[in-house]
């Protein structure tokens, strides 16, 4: 049994073993149609004159450009589900349901399916996701699309549009530590046994692990005046954010400091000879959250993202010129690098 591929069982069996797996992990039996109908159990309360509206989110992860030498399937699974949803929380939205297709190779070994959707599961009964189905295809390499949504009111969703000069840019986390791990992974094939002193850096991109909620508390609170997550590198998101905001002479300037970035950062940088701006600024794979804020609610935010456990660390502001800058050893220096694309 434990030795089988997938082509051993075929679709319906994997189905099977599909719904075999959540319902015995969450007590929520799938429904099979051709498509899904989901009753909304939170949703039946009359909503009055709210402007509550659905919210989804569709990341795919395609194994030659999202999964990292060492990455096993029960992370990937665990990342597939969090790229995600890491999307709609940024915004104001608590996720609720999430639909999976999966893309399978016909020579995947059956111990490692299993593994891939023990870790989709598990992360999404952490976030109290409802998993209601998905489509199952034989495909060249793993695909895993997940689709995630929730529901906000309009008035309290955080959109990229909205920048104001003099806003405060802050984040929740602190950059650099996946410049650092997709490096010792992909360039210099390392692992957490050949680079003891980066375990931190390459948990980061293994099992990232940074989401937090004040992207909730900001919306609840109306704090935020744009939010993007960082999954594409910082650059490249200060960037999308500019662009989102198109018609208005915006842009940023960026504190250089221990605010934005973290100490194995630093540490990495000085004995490998990386410049630190690289891994801070096109590390990517991070899932931190930036926003932005008026600077007459950045104390209260602080005290109450605090007080719910989270973190916030103010980086830079919103300037009068469509650039972005930093600022190091006292010089402005102008950002002109961003970080990855596909297709590119």
């Amino acid at each position: 049994m434990n030795n089988k591929i997938l082509s051993d069982l075929g679709e319906l069996e994997l189905i099977k073993l599909i719904e075999k797996l959540i319902l015995n992990k969450t007590g929520k039996p799938l429904t099979r149609d051709d498509s899904f109908f989901y009753d909304l159990p939170r949703r039946k309360a009359i909503l009055g004159n709210k402007q509550e509206i659905l919210v989804l989110n569709s990341d795919m992860l395609v194994s030659t450009t999202d999964v990292p030498p060492n990455m096993i399937f029960y992370q990937i699974g665990r990342k597939a589900v969090l790229m995600n949803i890491s999307d709609l929380i940024v915004k104001g939205v608590q996720p609720e349901g999430i639909i999976i297709s999966l893309g399978l190779t016909k020579d995947m070994e059956l111990l490692n399916f299993k593994d891939l959707l023990n870790g989709i599961i598990d992360f999404s009964h952490e976030w109290n996701l409802d998993y209601i189905g998905g489509d199952l295809n034989e495909t060249k390499e793993l695909i895993v699309n997940p689709t995630v949504f929730g529901f906000q009111n309009r008035s309290n969703i955080i959109y990229r549009s909205g920048l104001e000069e003099g806003d405060y840019l802050v984040a929740n986390g602190k950059f650099g530590l996946t410049g650092v791990g997709l490096d010792i992974l992909l360039n210099r094939r390392g692992n957490l046994k050949t680079y003891p002193l980066y375990k931190k850096s390459i948990l980061s991109v293994l099992e990232p692990n940074n989401l937090s909620k004040e992207g909730l508390i900001f919306s609840e609170h109306n704090f935020g005046s744009t939010s993007i997550d960082s999954s594409d590198g910082l650059a490249k998101s200060l960037t999308d954010l500019i662009s989102s905001n198109h018609n208005k002479n915006l842009g940023f300037e960026i504190g250089f400091n221990e605010d934005l970035f973290d100490k194995e950062a630093v540490n990495y940088s000085q004995e490998y000879n990386i410049p630190l701006e690289q891994l801070v600024f096109n590390g990517g794979e991070e899932f931190i959250h930036l926003f932005t804020i008026n600077p007459k609610n950045y104390d209260s935010a602080l005290k109450l993202v605090q007080s719910r456990g989270g973190q916030l660390f103010k980086i830079g502001k919103v300037i009068a010129n469509k650039k972005i800058y930093y600022l190091k050893d006292s010089k402005k220096v102008e950002l002109k690098k961003w970080g990855f694309e596909h297709f590119s």
